[in-house]
């Protein structure tokens, strides 16, 4: 699969009716959810401020359905710098009170300061290896983990990589960070392609 910029829209197969397309069942027929299933799941990121909000966002979606993160997405942008991480590092006890009383985001305070702790470590990741890229995709050697499923049922909720991905990012200090956390941040951000075998995104 291409690697391409995730916040732009995707132009393959865009002749062909959208309702005709198969998909991976999971994305239903909300337009924010198709619109990232075509777009953005599975497609290889190495853009280091887009895996810091999937990051975040992936541990802003614990507990919740991903759909309401998505929908909250913008609202996030504006109040995490658009996922900066530089300038999230540096936020300071009153911006956490700020953002409790923001209603576009999940006002969870756990979360939202563990925002600011990951942005931290992930600076810190950066400087140790030159980006933070480079040390996420260290875990898949360099390249996707393309699988063949037939089933949303055959998809696993964990793998060894995410496991052993966790595990460092506890060891580094991020919080929110679980293995299956991971697993399904490694499918949004392209580590693994876990698209269907009957579904167009395989062949974009």
């Amino acid at each position: 699969m291409r690697e391409s910029n995730p916040n732009r829209p995707c132009k393959a197969d865009m002749d062909h009716p959208a309702d005709l397309r198969s998909r991976c069942g999971w994305c239903g027929t909300d337009p924010a959810y198709v619109a990232y299933h075509d777009e953005e799941w599975g497609v290889p990121s190495r853009e280091d401020r887009h895996l810091f909000e999937m990051l975040t966002l992936e541990g802003a979606q614990a507990g919740l359905s991903w759909l309401t993160v998505l929908r909250k997405r913008q609202a996030y942008r504006r109040a995490f710098e658009n996922f900066d991480p530089e300038a999230v590092a540096a936020f300071g006890p009153d911006r956490i009170e700020a953002l409790m009383k923001d209603p576009g985001i999940v006002r969870n305070r756990l979360k939202l300061s563990s925002v600011l702790t990951n942005a931290k470590a992930f600076l810190a990741v950066q400087a140790e290896f030159g980006s933070f890229a480079t040390y996420l995709w260290g875990f898949v050697g360099n390249h996707p983990k393309v699988n063949a499923w037939h089933s949303l049922q055959e998809i696993p909720a964990v793998s060894p990589e995410a496991e052993s991905l966790s595990r460092d990012l506890k060891r580094r200090g991020f919080k929110f960070v679980g293995p299956t956390i991971i697993y399904a941040y490694m499918q949004a951000v392209g580590l693994v392609d876990d698209h269907l075998m009957n579904c167009w995104r395989r062949n974009p």
